[in-house]
């Protein structure tokens, strides 16, 4: 534990006096990190950790571990000999505002920023790629801030439509024949995911699903379930709210008709934290949701990553270490091969490095213009009898 924490807390002091890494004689194309690192919060004036040498605030973990996965990429570009100047900034700064950061003049030459940012950190971001007309690359946030005509600005993490129009195509695919039931609570979220799959229905090429909504209350019971599903016919139901305790409820009380009652259940994004589909109370049902950043960890990347991690850093690396990794290493290589012709690029499929990108073009559907850019790719995943695999 206390070479652990020696190690975590180097990082967290280098980074406190290091913004770039220097360029050599050559120049070198340069990039901006943005991500909550807490560097005010974890040290003093002094530069002494203000906690305890055995204590490591969680809150800290995914903003550092997302520059751990960066720092790595960053390493492995310059064994490459393909090299970057890179800034490094802490969203979560005391001394100086994100809006602040976003004007300094050090990012005037700044071809490519990488964010880790929070949901209302969207539209700055967005707003700072269109004035700088630099690709700003949004990894975490499933949101586009209402960005509109921002040919910069991609959405890594895929919205809240494309996830439920990535739903609704594969329930099209595997399960079209089958009736379809969203249970749901009652909220403006759950009537927007009902209008997107309502629009769906009408506009699709396909067969269009039959859908049946049933509202829910918090507390319901199996009894509510059973009057809505039968027995002599197979049932996909599909989880019509992000609420992930509403979810796992609806999958657990599934799961203990799931012999009498044929069925498989479609979750929402939100259900890629929940690992108590693992416990046998679930059992014997499928548990069927999307992620975009599936990472099964056999390549030899991810073993190499994780390899470094048990042996340097006594840990395993989280999912956050192998996004910070894949994103900086693909959008670097871009940068490098495409210079300042990048935002023209951005859907070159190349580098991949642990999942597929598949970033389109985001329309107005009534002007047709562009708004910004989307990565469009799902992978379904499935849960069952404790273990999780991917199934496309």
């Amino acid at each position: 534990m206390k070479v652990v924490f020696s190690l975590v807390l180097a990082c967290l002091a280098c980074l406190q006096s290091i913004h770039a890494q220097e360029s050599a004689a050559v120049a070198k194309p340069k990039i901006a990190i943005f991500a909550p690192l807490y560097l005010d919060s974890a040290f003093d004036a002094t530069n002494e950790y203000r906690y305890s040498k055995t204590v490591f605030p969680k809150f800290i973990n995914p903003g550092l571990e997302f520059y751990e996965g960066a720092q790595l990429a960053l390493d492995s570009l310059a064994r490459e000999g393909a090299g970057v100047e890179v800034f490094v900034y802490d969203t979560r700064s005391s001394k100086e505002s994100l809006e602040d950061q976003l004007k300094r003049h050090e990012l005037d030459d700044v071809k490519l920023i990488i964010a880790h940012c929070s949901s209302s950190e969207v539209r700055l971001f967005a707003e700072a790629a269109q004035k700088r007309n630099i690709p700003v690359i949004n990894t975490t946030v499933p949101n586009d801030g209402g960005v509109s005509g921002n040919p910069y600005f991609v959405v890594l993490n895929p919205t809240l439509r494309t996830q439920v129009e990535g739903i609704y195509k594969y329930v099209q695919k595997y399960q079209a024949t089958k009736q379809a039931v969203v249970f749901r609570k009652k909220g403006a979220i759950e009537d927007q995911i009902k209008t997107l799959l309502d629009e769906y229905t009408k506009t699709t090429s396909s067969v269009a699903l039959k859908i049946k909504y049933v509202d829910l209350v918090d507390s319901f019971t199996v009894n509510q379930l059973k009057a809505q599903l039968d027995s002599n016919r197979s049932t996909v139901v599909i989880s019509g709210t992000l609420d992930a305790n509403f979810g796992k409820r609806l999958a657990q009380q599934l799961a203990s008709i799931s012999k009498s009652y044929p069925l498989s259940l479609i979750g929402m994004p939100t259900w890629d934290g929940v690992r108590d589909f693992a416990r046998p109370e679930f059992n014997g049902l499928e548990i069927i949701y999307a992620n975009p950043f599936y990472n099964p960890k056999s390549d030899k990347t991810s073993q190499d990553i994780s390899a470094y991690f048990n042996n340097v850093m006594y840990a395993r690396p989280s999912d956050m270490v192998f996004r910070g990794y894949e994103v900086t290493w693909k959008f670097a290589k871009l940068l490098i091969r495409y210079g300042n012709d990048l935002a023209s690029n951005l859907g070159d499929k190349s580098n991949k490095v642990f999942t597929d990108f598949d970033i389109q073009p985001v329309l107005d559907r009534g002007s047709m213009t562009l708004q910004y850019f989307e990565n469009k790719k799902l992978y379904f995943l499935r849960w069952q009898d404790g273990l999780i695999k991917g199934v496309n």
